[in-house]
């Protein structure tokens, strides 16, 4: 009994030092093959976690889902290691995200893209013409938003006979207010009005009817979005981006945000082949709002939508995988 007692004892022992892997141990938690991706509910994000979650499938054989939640919600779930992966960071847009990665409390592996802008946009065929749709070029010398001063005849506010119409962002919205202070800050009050759309809908619906038919409209939007996929607007120029307090007073352009690719410890310990493939996980402004411009025309859903752009992109499967990987996601496809 005592002998038998003294064997349980010891491979317990062993049992329990085996199970106690951790990084100063050089252990390594088991494989995760079930992934969580935040899901703080704009396309963009949906659409990268689509394209994530299609190499996890067909590379390394693994199921995923989506939770829900605003972006210190999933934050705090990344840290306790509730959620696997949070595809989109907007990094500046979460007042605890430096201290967050200085302190370790989750891991960011890389910037998924960092050129996204937003401000005041025209229509491109405004400036340079469309000669396919027989439209001239009617403010060839419009560059800067400081330039349209010289241009509110060519937008005209409807419901205000000698002024133009600035469309402005979304109500309640931090920048709505920031651009509101530009148009003062730039004098254009004097020449427009300072109209707000009451949603992205509104907003979305007034570019588009402007754009079908040829009209100059000047607007505030952003990117990455299906729009900007879509139908081709030129940022106007502003003054280079200083500090942060010139920014909100409006005399600046708007910073571009590092939007960043981060995961929960334990999946980092759990899953290095795969992070391996995050580390390496890069597109731009442009090739989402492609991606988002596709699934608004196609109706597509975003799963079909990230099969698409792999299909299309090859060269970002090369970049993101080893060449085995890239053989087995391009089969797979």
């Amino acid at each position: 009994m005592k002998k038998t007692a003294a064997i349980v004892l010891a491979l317990a022992l062993l049992a329990a030092f085996a199970g106690c892997g951790s990084p100063s141990s050089g252990g390594q938690s088991a494989e995760k093959t079930h992934l969580i991706f935040a899901d703080v509910g704009w396309d963009s994000i949906l659409f990268h976690n689509a394209v994530a979650g299609t190499v996890a499938e067909i590379v390394f054989g693994y199921t995923w889902e989506e939770v829900s939640g605003s972006t210190p919600i999933t934050s705090e779930a990344l840290k306790k290691n509730e959620i696997d992966v949070h595809m989109e960071m907007w990094s500046d847009n979460l007042a605890t995200y430096s201290s967050d990665i200085a302190s370790g409390a989750y891991r960011e592996l890389s910037v998924n893209f960092d050129d996204n802008n937003q401000g005041f946009y025209v229509p491109r065929y405004v400036v340079e013409g469309d000669p396919d749709r027989g439209i001239e070029a009617v403010a060839p010398d419009l560059k800067t938003v400081e330039d349209l001063k010289n241009y509110a005849h060519l937008f005209p506010d409807p419901e205000s006979p000698g002024k133009g119409r600035i469309y402005g962002g979304i109500p309640g919205w931090d920048i709505t207010e920031i651009m509101r202070k530009k148009v003062a800050y730039y004098g254009l009050d004097e020449f427009y009005n300072y109209v707000l759309p009451g949603s992205d809908a509104a907003l979305n619906a007034a570019l588009v009817s402007a754009w079908d038919r040829g009209l100059p409209i000047v607007a505030y939007y952003w990117e990455p979005t299906w729009l900007m996929g879509k139908y081709d607007f030129v940022l106007l120029e502003d003054a280079p981006y200083v500090d942060e307090e010139s920014y909100k007073a409006g005399k600046t352009a708007c910073p571009s945000v590092r939007v960043t690719v981060c995961v929960s410890n334990a999946f980092y310990e759990s899953n290095p082949e795969f992070c391996a493939f995050l580390q390496k996980y890069r597109t731009s402004s442009a090739l989402t709002s492609e991606a988002l411009a596709h699934m608004q025309e196609t109706g597509d859903d975003y799963k079909a939508t990230a099969r698409w752009f792999l299909k299309n992109h090859p060269e970002l499967i090369d970049a993101w995988l080893t060449p085995e990987q890239a053989e087995t996601l391009k089969a797979g496809l």
